[in-house]
């Protein structure tokens, strides 16, 4: 290469590196920060591993333009409570509250930060918006469930079991859900031939104790609703629902994994997915006041082979061509 050939390179290379560098520092970094409820880190992987798809399906990448901060409550009040202030404190652009008890917190810790909610089953009743289709405030974001799914509950589990003619209803006291799902349940009763019954569930020593009560009379069996207080009591309600050989519905598949018997519930991985989309708008400038709160578009049916056969139920084949995923 001749001399003057190389000086002229260098030189035009020596002008362009202080553009790569101004480029580079132009790019905007966004912040998010999400607050999960009661999974663990651990567990939040793949919910998480969704949520992060979603993102870059829409042009964001982690380490690049977007940096996301995590905080867990692991079941406990004072810790969900002090991460909420925590990522507060961060300043992010925008909060992703993974469960109710995280919404609830986060919108004490601050009514002006954006907050995308998801799985979430009553946002209006949790005061978290002032109507689906106009959340109003600065909170929108993704519901678990629709109150018609309640009755897809009981048809699920007269199909399973047959036999069923008492029905327990499990909610919890504090979950807000609770009285509207036992109202849609209660309305479709009559159809399927069966009586149900609402068992307030305020701790392990309690869901014990109503619970044997329940399965003295034969013919039993459970619903346990969507709910993160349901999710909280799931390690007392399924090996009593096993011991007392009581076939029951979950609304959630985490249920169904640690042990339950069925589950028809909202996809929470599609939740997360979708609220992804909720967050890029609002990073692009649009306002969670006008976004309206979405309900599930993609459910499933998991089932526990194992269970059904401990507790001796004979599976019909119309449950096997329900079921999204079935567990052996």
């Amino acid at each position: 290469m001749r001399r003057r050939e190389f000086i002229t390179l260098l030189g035009g290379t020596a002008v362009a590196w202080p553009f790569v560098a101004r480029a580079q520092q132009d790019v905007r970094v966004r912040r998010i920060g999400v607050l999960w409820s009661l999974l663990s880190a651990e567990e939040s992987q793949t919910t998480s591993g969704a949520f992060v798809q979603g993102l870059q399906q829409l042009g964001w990448s982690i380490g690049g333009n977007l940096r996301i901060d995590h905080r867990w409550g692991l079941s406990d009040p004072d810790r969900l409570r002090r991460s909420a202030e925590e990522l507060v404190a961060l300043a992010p652009d925008v909060l992703l509250a993974a469960g109710n008890s995280a919404a609830t917190v986060l919108q004490q810790a601050t009514r002006t930060m954006p907050i995308v909610f998801a799985n979430v089953p009553d946002p209006v009743g949790a005061g978290f918006a002032e109507s689906l289709p106009r959340p109003g405030g600065n909170m929108t974001g993704f519901m678990n469930m629709e109150y018609g799914q309640s009755a897809k509950w009981l048809e699920l589990l007269t199909q399973i079991a047959p036999q069923v003619k008492r029905v327990a209803m499990l909610r919890s006291v504090i979950g807000v859900a609770g009285p509207a799902q036992f109202a849609a349940i209660q309305t479709v009763a009559p159809l399927f031939g069966v009586e149900v019954f609402p068992i307030t569930v305020r701790g392990p020593a309690e869901i014990e104790r109503v619970l044997t009560e329940f399965a003295h009379v034969p013919n039993g069996g459970l619903i346990m609703p969507t709910g993160i207080a349901a999710s909280a009591q799931r390690s007392s309600i399924i090996p009593l629902a096993a011991r007392h050989r009581l076939p029951a519905v979950y609304g959630s598949r985490n249920f169904v994994i640690e042990g339950g018997l069925i589950c028809y519930g909202a996809d929470g991985l599609d939740l997360y997915r979708r609220s992804a989309s909720y967050v890029d708008r609002i990073l692009k400038g649009e306002k969670p006041a006008g976004l309206p709160v979405q309900t599930p578009t993609k459910y499933q049916v998991v089932l526990n082979l194992k269970t059904a056969k401990a507790i001796g139920l004979a599976v019909p084949a119309s449950i096997f061509a329900r079921a999204d995923e079935v567990i052996e």
